[in-house]
């Protein structure tokens, strides 16, 4: 199945088995009742215990969702002006003589899902049997809830939660990490309307845009609600209760720097030529300190709701943000580096260095520290919590910090 990536056998440690025993009732049935015919003095508990740790199932963690947790632009290390060969070694597409974005995207380089091979479920090695990506840029919540819910098929695709199904029929999931609903309100849209604001009508965005967002957010939150309850119920079709893992939703990192921390002046045309971010300021300023916090707070308040962990990432890109100041381009002379290239691509609207769709993504560096922040959250069982970067530190740098 696309996305999978193995990991060394692990088998469950007794405590967590047994705790998790009611959960997988359905599974263990047969096991149990045979067990139980042998020994009518062993507990229920125990009996179902026995049956697991006999021939346990493998154990899962799945991202599902968009472009920003499917790994998106992951073929970038930075951003280079040069369109020739590596591009100064940011294209990890090159081969030595083509490009084959295959080598970085795999199969879904083809569809356009863009699973990267640095993408964030990768945080969690070590932590499960097997990790599985269903996550597909350009998803909506629509791609995501099962067919039997309304669900569509996206890019060739089924509807992720009936993947999700198929998954958790084979395999103890353990973790669900989830990242939905940035498609729903229109954030390419935005980012389009707001560059073309820069560059054609020499307006600002940020006023009618919010106009725009306040009428689809309550909306957009409904689906996401209606989202993670899906998962729930496939998950409880599994014989997995809620208790017996753990469901994360996650914000959006802002790939847009504020005005006075963006190295290219306003006037002139070296944010389009040179940075490849034909912002405003007062429109930057809006899209990190008012559009981004927006939906974050609207997805945490979805997260408590449902009874689910909350990753913050509003903050996760400060500093590595296109066109930042604390950032630089690649050059033959700076080569690429976590600690001093942007962890976010540019818009490239020609498509001289790949498809546009890459744009305003974490690239393969930010997707590097998005999967340090989920490797985070996994040693932290409760609570929620929000994820940023070290400044002049790499991805490995990253650190959380509790939401009280």
């Amino acid at each position: 199945m696309p996305g999978f990536r193995s990991a060394p056998h692990r088998r469950p440690p007794a405590s967590r088995t047994a705790f998790r025993t009611a959960g997988r009732a359905r599974r263990l049935l047969g096991g149990a009742l045979a067990l139980l015919l042998g020994a009518a003095a062993t507990t229920a508990t125990s009996t179902a215990y026995a049956a697991e740790a006999a021939d346990p199932l493998p154990t899962a963690v799945v991202s599902m969702g968009d472009s920003y947790i499917s790994g998106e632009a992951g073929r970038w290390r930075g951003n280079s002006l040069n369109d020739a060969g590596s591009r100064d070694g940011t294209d990890r597409a090159w081969t030595g003589t083509t490009y084959d974005p295959a080598r970085v995207y795999g199969a879904t380089a083809a569809n356009g899902c863009h699973r990267s091979d640095s993408a964030e479920v990768n945080g969690a090695a070590g932590t499960a049997d097997a990790l599985f990506n269903l996550a597909c840029s350009g998803a909506t919540t629509r791609n995501v809830l099962r067919a039997a819910s309304g669900g569509v098929a996206f890019k060739g695709e089924a509807p992720q939660a009936d993947q999700l199904a198929g998954i958790a029929a084979r395999h103890d999931v353990e973790v669900i990490v989830l990242s939905v609903g940035g498609n729903d309100l229109g954030f390419a849209s935005i980012i389009e309307k707001c560059a073309k604001d820069y560059i054609v009508w020499y307006s600002y965005c940020h006023d009618d845009q919010q106009v725009l967002v306040d009428s689809r957010i309550d909306a957009v939150m409904a689906d996401v609600a209606r989202t993670v309850d899906d998962v729930r119920a496939v998950m409880s079709a599994a014989g997995q209760a809620p208790s017996s893992y753990r469901l994360v939703l996650q914000s959006y990192p802002s790939p847009l720097p504020r005005g006075a921390e963006n190295r290219y002046s306003e006037s002139g045309w070296s944010r389009v030529n040179t940075g490849g971010c034909p912002f405003w300021n007062k429109d930057s300023d809006w899209a990190r300190d008012s559009l981004v916090p927006q939906l974050a707070n609207r997805l945490r308040a979805v997260a408590i709701a449902k009874g689910a962990q909350f990753l913050d990432l509003r903050d996760m890109l400060q500093g590595r943000e296109v066109c930042a100041t604390a950032s630089r381009l690649v050059s033959a002379t700076q080569p690429a580096s976590g600690t001093t290239s942007e962890w976010a691509r540019w818009i490239d609207s020609d498509s001289t260095q790949g498809p546009v769709q890459e744009s305003m993504h974490p690239n393969h560096y930010g997707q590097l520290g998005q999967s340090r922040c989920l490797g985070l959250l996994l040693a932290k069982p409760t609570g929620h919590h929000s994820c940023r970067n070290t400044p002049g530190s790499g991805p490995t740098g990253m650190y959380l910090t509790p939401l009280s």
